[in-house]
């Protein structure tokens, strides 16, 4: 069996595969609290006790830079390494890999239905290259480069690059952010938690009052209120939060696409996209994607596309997986 991980700073889920005419198809599915767990390890075995077979390869989509088959979670208390993943395995083939490379294996097996097209009638270039960026507990981004034949997925972690802000109230949020943590990442505003520094920003600032009703919301329930509140439109500060929100993220999905001449679509993905699809699909993302001055016009063309299936980290793993042990070829990418 092919055994197939997403693990992130909130939750980490496991999928058990066995592959229908060179596609993964998940056969079981656990997903586990990650900060229940002192590590990978236990959880591994805790799935195969419910979930028993012989893994024959197996791959990880890790929240965070992978290095020589090694992994210290930036949002997490782990190392993660391959030879001690296999060891736990019975000595499978095991890859780690960024989990914002495994969405992108994902996306090769992704149907129409999956997607939300952002930039209606853009047709991209089929001969260019892709990315990928997901808000979600933290902020990840990925590109695939064309080679001529297939797209080749690789990793990144531009999501810890330095937040520039668009005008001078997102400038006064660098500020405040500084105060805080010293350097002010894309992560610090575009994920879950950047979304509630965000609103406490408005309100600390005196931009916007306080909602009492999210005033004892345990932090970890207060990016979720505030999408609701903002979605609803019973809160006007969380609207504002929002707005804010959705104008740096189609901003940062712009700078993503014109670093890595994605011509050929971006896709967003992550917990959050979903969730806010309604705000997306109003004029101020797409505009702050496209706002690049002389850049604009090569901006114009490219499909944006939202991701909506929740398992396209997990299935990417599992197809990389495969890829890499040699159990299949793929038409679209390539490992």
């Amino acid at each position: 069996m092919i055994l197939a991980g997403d693990i992130g700073g909130t939750s980490t889920r496991l999928g058990r595969f066995e592959l229908a005419g060179g596609n993964p198809v998940l056969l079981a599915a656990e997903k586990y609290s990650s900060r229940d767990h002192a590590g990978l390890e236990p959880i591994l075995r805790a799935f195969l006790a419910a979930h028993p077979g012989r893994v024959q390869s197996a791959c990880f989509g890790i929240a965070g830079p992978v290095v020589d088959g090694r992994a210290q979670t930036p949002n997490l208390p782990w190392v993660i390494e391959e030879a001690s993943v296999s060891a736990a395995l019975g000595g499978g083939q095991v890859w780690l890999i960024n989990d914002l490379e495994a969405n992108a294996f994902g996306v090769g097996v992704l149907g129409t239905a999956d997607l939300v097209d952002l930039n209606p009638g853009a047709a991209g270039d089929p001969q260019g290259n892709a990315a990928i960026i997901s808000a979600g507990t933290g902020l990840g981004e990925a590109g695939f480069f064309f080679d001529g034949q297939r797209l080749r997925p690789f990793a990144g972690e531009g999501g810890h690059a330095t937040f520039a802000p668009l005008d001078e109230e997102q400038a006064a949020l660098a500020a405040h952010l500084r105060g805080k943590f010293g350097h002010v990442s894309v992560e610090r505003v575009l994920s879950g938690p950047g979304l509630v520094e965000i609103y406490q920003f408005l309100c600390a600032t005196g931009r916007a009052p306080e909602n009492p009703s999210l005033a004892n919301k345990p932090r970890e329930a207060l990016a979720g209120a505030i999408a609701h509140g903002a979605l609803t439109g019973n809160c006007a500060t969380c609207q504002r939060a929002v707005e804010m929100f959705v104008r740096v993220y189609g901003a940062e999905a712009g700078n993503l696409a014109l670093k890595l001449k994605a011509t050929r679509s971006v896709f967003v993905g992550g917990g959050i996209a979903p969730k806010l699809l309604p705000k997306l699909r109003e004029p101020a993302f797409l505009e702050a994607f496209l706002d690049k001055g002389r850049m604009r016009a090569l901006l114009e063309p490219v499909p944006v596309r939202v991701i909506l299936n929740d398992d396209a980290a997990l299935l990417g793993a599992a197809l990389c997986a495969a890829l890499r042990s040699g159990q299949t070829t793929h038409a679209w990418l390539h490992a």
